[in-house]
């Protein structure tokens, strides 16, 4: 049973991993720009892990982890940050390969305003929950920057179907870690509205997670004059 948690992240990686390795989409000829994204994200939403574990915000079971603990998190939960953000670009560049055309990218900034007006209403009133307000204000800070910023790169129409597509082991997957339950969730912390056992909070987690690594892979893919994305 304490191998629950490392075996759900060894199966979220295994099959992006091996299917890496396909003529078509050669994800692994693009590892050198999405290890250093997922490092990068990964340091910034572990402080966030650490910080809500010592708040209370959230913790983990210890009849499902092996035990094994840095700065207070499980290692499954540090390989969570590696496992999940590779698995969702890996998705997310399949799509882009199997399907190029882009002709929706015009509707994606209409989305990201609503996801922006979202992320206002909800911080203003649930600004006194720990995981919500974080939640929404990191979403609403990276979305913002990635729309009216970093105007170069235009990629969130691909982003938004490839996220569409990763809620389905999202719900998979979380359903089985809150379900267990693996993580467990102190909900004065959150605004207690849940999709089965799963956090409604969690869906926007997955979505500025897999935004902040794709934004990135994009990044250094357009430094390195690889990117075929539209540039205004």
């Amino acid at each position: 049973m304490n191998y629950i948690y490392l075996i759900i992240n060894i199966a979220v990686i295994f099959f992006p991993l091996v299917l890496s390795f396909d003529k078509k989409v050669h994800f692994f000829s693009k590892w050198k720009f999405i290890f250093p994204a997922i490092l990068l994200t990964g340091v910034i939403f572990l402080i966030w892990d650490i910080l809500f574990t010592r708040l209370n915000v959230w913790s983990f079971n210890p009849d499902y982890i092996v035990g094994i603990n840095f700065f207070g998190l499980p290692l499954e939960e540090i390989l969570f940050f590696l496992t999940v953000p590779y698995a969702c670009v890996f998705i997310y560049e399949c799509l882009n390969v199997y399907f190029p055309k882009n002709k929706l990218q015009k509707y994606s900034l209409a989305l990201s305003n609503l996801f922006l007006g979202l992320s206002v209403a909800i911080l203003f009133f649930a600004y006194n929950r720990w995981y919500t307000l974080i939640n929404f204000g990191f979403l609403l800070i990276v979305l913002a920057y990635v729309e009216y910023v970093n105007v170069k790169l235009r990629f969130m129409y691909r982003f938004y179907r490839a996220y569409l597509v990763s809620l389905i082991p999202f719900y998979i997957v979380n359903g089985f870690l809150t379900a267990i339950p693996v993580v467990m969730y102190n909900n004065k912390e959150n605004i207690g509205f849940r999709v089965g056992t799963i956090p409604f909070e969690d869906h926007f987690y997955l979505m500025s997670l897999l935004l902040m690594n794709v934004f990135l892979y994009e990044l250094f893919k357009s430094r390195a004059g690889k990117s075929d994305l539209i540039r205004l």
